[in-house]
């Protein structure tokens, strides 16, 4: 009976070890665009059958684009901030939110950040399991002297 109980716990042991984490994302209200509202994943693609979304330009294509075209860095260029922008991209690829989630000192540079995003149309879905997935994508970043760069 002992060896029997030893077991079971060894087995529920490894079992839960080699459970997967996958993060939820819980939504406060409908997007327009996305393939389920419920199911919204954040994936971490060092973890098997997960791998996040692909963007149609590099990082240091996107920050290229945001030093090019955020006027408002252009305007102050001593500017000194931090701030997180979260993508959510739905199944089929297509970019649904750009949104701001930590926001800069100033509401004009958040909406410029937001537009050059936005303009990031057409990704690779998030896969969970094989799968595509609508999932939620984190630029953080940071600006020193008036030039982004991702954290």
């Amino acid at each position: 009976m002992k060896k029997l109980i030893v077991c079971l716990f060894a087995l529920f042991i490894v079992l839960k070890l080699s459970a997967q984490f996958v993060a939820k994302m819980e939504l406060k209200e409908e997007i327009i665009g996305l393939c389920s509202n419920d199911d919204v994943y954040s994936l971490f693609p060092m973890f098997d059958g997960q791998k996040k979304a692909v963007s149609p330009l590099s990082d240091s294509e996107i920050l290229a684009k945001l030093n090019n075209e955020v006027k408002f860095l252009k305007d102050n260029p001593k500017y000194k901030d931090k701030g997180m922008i979260s993508l959510i991209i739905n199944c089929k690829g297509e970019l649904v939110q750009s949104k701001m989630d930590n926001e800069t000192k100033s509401l004009e540079l958040d909406k410029q950040i937001e537009t050059v995003f936005a303009q990031l149309l057409k990704w690779k879905p998030g896969k969970l399991n094989g799968k595509r997935v609508d999932s939620v994508i984190l630029y953080s970043f940071k600006i020193k002297k008036g030039v982004f760069v991702f954290e």
